[in-house]
């Protein structure tokens, strides 16, 4: 039999570790004790010193125990699907789908669940408020978000609650294992348009004391564009430009641009403290 891994030891430990290392294979593969398999305990027997002690693969071949799930969505008609999803896997062990954090909470005992998939906004308490009381239940639990919303203040008031992931609904079985497969192996589930969601909001320029067009224009004043430049990109007259960026130095109450830039990038830093 193949050795997987080795432990180095002190001599004093040879006798202890050898019986110790039969014992197990013994109790895991009863027919352990032969030839063949016994002989990678048998040869160590003769070494004294720092002895590599071979640990065969039985010692794999012990079943790891499914992961149970828990899914709170407000969609009831959904619960079929996702018990659908779960009849073949054995890596994880469906435990239901509620209709509300409180039915779960309600039922928390029974089911035990390690991860929770859980809807972001819910009829009575919300799926974000729920965390509070689910890792009150159980410190080690791995929440997942889901929402049809893609929307970053929603993201990152799951995040900053605690949930372990967030998913775009409608969710498919092979994005839903994906993401369990990432929370297992990362301790986190963060799909591609939700990074790029997140990733955008903080590259971006956006004041609301600023209309749309005004936020444009600023984004584009903090690359370096020129007025004539920024009519360029906008497809608008200088006139135009100039009038927004008039508005502009309005409500930031300055009087040139090198005083707007420096105002903008004191609100850019109070936006990120504020994150």
């Amino acid at each position: 039999m193949t050795p997987i891994f080795e432990v180095s030891l002190n001599g004093t430990l040879i006798v202890i570790a050898l019986k110790a290392i039969r014992l197990v294979s013994l109790m895991v593969y009863p027919n352990f004790n032969n030839a063949e398999k016994d002989s990678h305990v048998q040869n160590l027997t003769y070494r004294t010193n720092d002895v590599t002690v071979l640990i065969p693969q039985i010692f794999l071949i012990m079943e790891k125990k499914p992961l149970k799930i828990a899914i709170i969505d407000n969609d009831g008609a959904i619960g079929g699907i996702y018990n659908q999803y779960f009849q073949e896997n054995v890596q994880y062990a469906f435990h239901g789908a509620y209709g509300s954090a409180h039915e779960l909470l309600s039922n928390f005992g029974r089911s035990h669940p390690d991860i929770i998939i859980c809807e972001a906004l819910l009829n009575g308490m919300s799926g974000i408020d729920g965390l509070e009381y689910f890792y009150r239940k159980n410190k080690d639990l791995k929440v997942l978000m889901m929402s049809k919303k893609n929307d970053f203040k929603l993201i990152k008031e799951a995040f900053k609650k605690g949930a372990s992931g967030y998913l775009i609904k409608p969710i498919t079985k092979d994005r839903l294992f994906n993401a369990l497969g990432a929370l297992e192996q990362h301790g986190i589930a963060l799909e591609l348009d939700v990074a790029k969601k997140i990733i955008d909001s903080f590259q971006a320029k956006s004041f609301e004391a600023f209309s749309k067009k005004e936020n444009e224009i600023i984004e584009l004043l903090t690359q370096g564009y020129t007025y004539k430049m920024i009519a360029d990109k906008l497809f608008v007259t200088p006139s135009a430009v100039n009038f927004h960026i008039q508005n502009i130095y309005v409500k930031l109450n300055v009087n040139s641009k090198s005083e707007a830039l420096r105002k903008i990038k004191e609100m850019e830093m109070q936006q990120l403290n504020a994150a």
